[in-house]
């Protein structure tokens, strides 16, 4: 072996071990801690410590939600979600874009068939050696090529490929699990809306009763017209927001139509009053508050894609080692004979490229991939920091709604014993109208809100179940 040769081969060695040092500069990365991010503190909590490791997010839809008609639309809500459907054709595409990229990694081959028939010039030497002053060529046979995966550059792209095509599972799985709070939170809204309807059209009978009551006083000197005319305002207004519940109701049908993928229609449903309590809320361990959500698994993957990306781009930097073209087939002058072992041809040829004029552009592409490399980084981090805003912000809202209970259930026992008293003293001349209608008028509000308390606890188990990743298992 030359010297020359001796060196060649210590410099390539040189290079392949500075390769080998890229390849496994990404597999040191973790988000999390290069974030500085303390999961631990991710959501105020009390002052006991949290060690249950229990969480809904395990709870399968089926089993989590307990009205039937619920999932019945859930399950027709999954299966024809146009969104659903949209994030699944991106998984199709990542899954093709992943086989390119492992393709990338293997040779070329080919069939190749050719025929020429060349005709020399007279004059030219090749006439004299030939023999006459034409040339046919007939070949047939695989032609191959392929590029060495030297320094990681191929199989960082296949790796930045593979967490594309996992992270086109994780939208999916963000996708799913929108669609499931969407059409259960639109679902329970819907039976509000038809509670707050009956509660109000009752509410209508009571009061037209009320106005033939003052209408009777009116009549017997006990009151005055005023009276009278006030109490049928306060009918009339009360029956005006009947229409507008009707409409909200339609509306309401017609927005989860959407979320099923299906034309405007009714919706069956069952009532909020029958809805039982949601199970207890357990969320788990700070560590596990994140370990499931779709959104935080997508931001870590396109971190983890980005930083083989910044390796791809540090590999094309160094030289390319290519196995051009590599032939081996047939190939005579006489189709007569075009099979026989002595026409067996072989062509082989390799070539090595070491970037120069273009260099600067490649320096270029590396300081984008690491800029596009930090910036996953933080998108990372503002994803992690937002959920555990948001599952802080849920615990500490349904913990709240669930202590307004007690309070509103004495507030309208209150009221309805006021309504009752001041009409009564307004038969024994010792109340004013205006002391029954503020009464009855706070009545109705008070128990429309009761209404919205208890969708508010819905919707809330509702959200704590999305945040923490319910609904993909």
């Amino acid at each position: 072996m030359t010297m020359r040769h001796h060196h060649i081969r210590k410099s390539l060695l040189a290079l392949t071990l500075t390769g080998a040092a890229l390849l496994t500069s990404c597999k040191s990365h973790q988000p999390m801690a290069e974030a500085g991010t303390d999961v631990s503190r991710l959501y105020r909590q009390a002052d006991t410590l949290v060690t249950d490791t229990t969480t809904i997010a395990d709870t399968p839809w089926q089993t989590y939600f307990a009205d039937a008609n619920l999932k019945a639309l859930l399950t027709e809500g999954i299966e024809k979600n146009l969104n659903l459907q949209i994030a699944q054709t991106r998984i199709q595409q990542a899954e093709a874009s992943l086989s390119m990229a492992r393709g990338a990694n293997l040779p070329t081959l080919a069939l190749a068939a050719q025929g020429s028939h060349t005709r020399l010039s007279n004059g030219a030497d090749g006439t004299k050696v030939l023999g006459y002053n034409y040339s046919t060529n007939f070949q047939l046979g695989f032609v191959a090529s392929w590029e060495m995966n030297l320094w990681g550059k191929l199989s960082s792209q296949t790796k930045a490929r593979y967490a594309s095509f996992l992270s086109s599972y994780e939208y999916r799985n963000l996708i799913q699990t929108n669609v499931i709070a969407g059409i259960a939170k639109a679902y329970y809204a819907l039976m509000a809306l038809d509670e707050q309807l009956r509660i109000t059209t009752e509410t209508v009978e009571l009061l037209r009763q009320s106005a033939e009551t003052m209408q009777a006083l009116k009549d017997a000197g006990q009151t005055t017209g005023a009276a009278v005319e006030q109490s049928k305002a306060l009918l009339y207004n009360t029956q005006l927001s009947i229409a507008t519940l009707q409409s909200q109701i339609r509306q309401q049908e017609n927005a989860i139509c959407v979320l099923l993928g299906r034309a405007p229609g009714a919706i069956e449903r069952s009532s909020i009053i029958a809805q039982t309590d949601a199970p207890q809320l357990n969320h788990g361990v700070p560590a596990q508050m994140m370990a499931l959500r779709p959104d935080v698994k997508q931001a870590e993957l396109s971190f983890r894609a980005a930083c083989e990306l910044t390796n791809v781009a540090q590999a094309s930097l160094y030289p390319t080692f290519t196995l051009s073209t590599a032939s081996l087939g047939f190939a005579s002058g006489e189709l007569a004979d075009f099979f026989k072992p002595a026409n067996i041809a072989a062509n082989i040829a390799a070539g090595i490229s070491q970037p120069l004029l273009y260099k600067r552009q490649l320096k270029g592409n590396l300081m984008i991939a690491k800029a596009q490399q930090q910036e996953a980084l933080l998108t990372f981090q503002s994803t992690v920091l937002t959920a555990g805003q948001e599952i802080s912000d849920i615990l500490y809202g349904y913990q709240a709604s669930l202590s307004k209970n007690e309070l509103r259930n004495r507030q309208i026992a209150s009221l309805t014993t006021a309504v009752d008293f001041t009409q009564e003293l307004l038969r024994a001349g010792e109340a004013t109208y205006t002391e029954v209608l503020n009464a009855q008028q706070s009545l109705l509000q008070a128990q429309l809100s009761r209404v919205n308390d208890r969708l508010e606890q819905l919707n809330f188990s509702v959200s704590l179940y999305k945040a923490l990743g319910g609904g993909v298992r």
